[in-house]
């Protein structure tokens, strides 16, 4: 059994996978934190729906995945603030991803919300990750 150090980059690595093997979905083991990432990718449109399956310390989510044309919603992504390393930024600081082609996960006071939300609020905080 392998201990995984970093669950959320771990999710981020599995729904890349499964696009790239052209899956219709990915089982993730479930956490709170992984839930609402999984909602705001969920908003944005780069997957297509969650099912959380399972009970007590068994349980996990089914992230179904989202093609247009073939093509993946999700071009790629990569995980900003580590658990060894932790990036916070202002409101103020915020910046566009891929020139706006792409969305920041920014954990805030309010809740996990993408970089558009996380500035109309005018919140800062931990950037998860980059989605794009």
């Amino acid at each position: 059994m392998s201990v995984i150090t970093d669950p959320i980059g771990d999710m981020i690595i599995r729904i890349q996978n499964g696009y790239r093997a052209k899956k219709e979905a990915v089982v993730v083991p479930h956490s709170n934190v992984k839930e609402s990432i999984a909602k705001v990718l969920e908003r944005k449109g780069y997957i297509a729906g969650i099912e959380k399956k399972g009970k007590k310390a068994r349980k996990f989510m089914e992230i179904s995945l989202k093609y247009k044309d073939g093509t993946p919603a999700f071009a790629g992504g990569r995980r900003i603030s580590k658990p060894s390393r932790r990036l916070y930024v202002k409101a103020s600081e915020i910046r566009p991803v891929k020139y706006g082609h792409g969305i920041a996960v920014i954990s805030t006071s309010a809740g996990v919300l993408s970089n558009d939300e996380a500035k109309k609020k005018k919140l800062g905080g931990e950037i998860i990750a980059e989605i794009w």
